[in-house]
């Protein structure tokens, strides 16, 4: 962006109308415009502050940012953090980027803590950036989370964000490893709540450019029908959950119907699909007796 003032600068305002402009023509909207500026000036553009000088620092960065945006790349990932719940995550190209959908998967698992008394041990499987495992730390004070992830650079982005997290950090475990693999064998038939957002996207879905051209492929298909790790996932969990305990899972609305009767069959005596904030079904609770 040229500048029309002696200094070399232009005001916020001025940033922000051309981020606006650009935005659109591209076909994005004009909030994700302002989160982006407001990224770069550190702080909200209302009143005076539209009026402030950027700094030629400052303009740098944004131009990044805004060509980063215009080829593309996710407005998450050019941030680099975005919020989930109480939350302020770091993400990057590593792991997915949290969803709202997601968020109605946390009420889930805390409505199946909350089913439980005295220090409650709860897994969170596949973790990506810590969404599910971090906030169930922070908003419930009984709970010791387990954040298990197959790939050693997700877990950096998991620790980034447990750092982040303050006195909750205590309370969580980061560990390496395949699904149930990565747990301490002590913990079998001892965990509270089992919960994953694992990977459930067919390998023949088509997907928006956005998600397939930079968000990481594991974290999204599971199979030719995506329930390979679902269906594991399911399996599995009972023998590693405690009596009453719960497994919550994150899967497609078109996978709910398959997987509830999978959890039957598989030894859990009472299964829920509670619906996300689109009302569609998306998430899966199964409950041993």
């Amino acid at each position: 962006m040229k500048s029309d003032s002696p200094d070399g600068t232009v005001s916020w305002g001025v940033v922000l109308g051309e981020a606006i402009q650009r935005f659109y023509q591209s076909g994005f909207s004009e909030m994700e415009a302002r989160w982006l500026v407001e990224e770069v000036a550190g702080c909200e553009l209302v009143g005076a502050s539209l009026d402030e000088l950027v700094t030629n620092r400052k303009m740098a960065l944004y131009d990044n940012l805004l060509a980063r945006r215009l080829s593309g790349e996710p407005l998450q990932y050019v941030l680099g953090h975005w919020q989930f719940r109480n939350l302020d995550l770091m993400i990057d190209q590593r792991v997915l980027i949290p969803r709202q959908e997601t968020e109605t998967v946390v009420d889930c698992v805390l409505t199946e803590v909350d089913r439980h008394s005295g220090e409650i041990l709860v897994a969170d499987l596949g973790t990506g950036s810590g969404a599910i495992g971090l906030s169930v730390a922070s908003e419930r004070s009984s709970t010791r989370v387990w954040c298990t992830d197959l790939s050693e650079d997700v877990l950096s982005v998991t620790r980034a964000n447990l750092a982040g997290l303050g006195q909750p950090a205590k309370r969580v475990a980061l560990s390496h490893g395949s699904w149930f693999k990565a747990l301490p064998e002590s913990l079998q038939g001892k965990l509270h709540v089992v919960a994953s957002n694992a990977p459930y996207v067919p390998i023949t879905e088509v997907l928006p450019d956005e998600v397939k051209d930079w968000e990481p492929s594991l974290a999204l298909f599971g199979g030719v029908e995506g329930t390979d790790h679902l269906e594991k996932l399911i399996q599995e969990s009972v023998s590693w959950l405690m009596p009453r305990g719960s497994l919550v899972l994150e899967m497609s609305p078109k996978q709910t119907e398959k997987m509830a009767k999978l959890a039957l069959s598989s030894g859990f005596k009472e299964v829920l699909v509670l619906s996300d904030l689109a009302d569609k079904p998306r998430s899966l609770v199964a409950r041993k007796s």
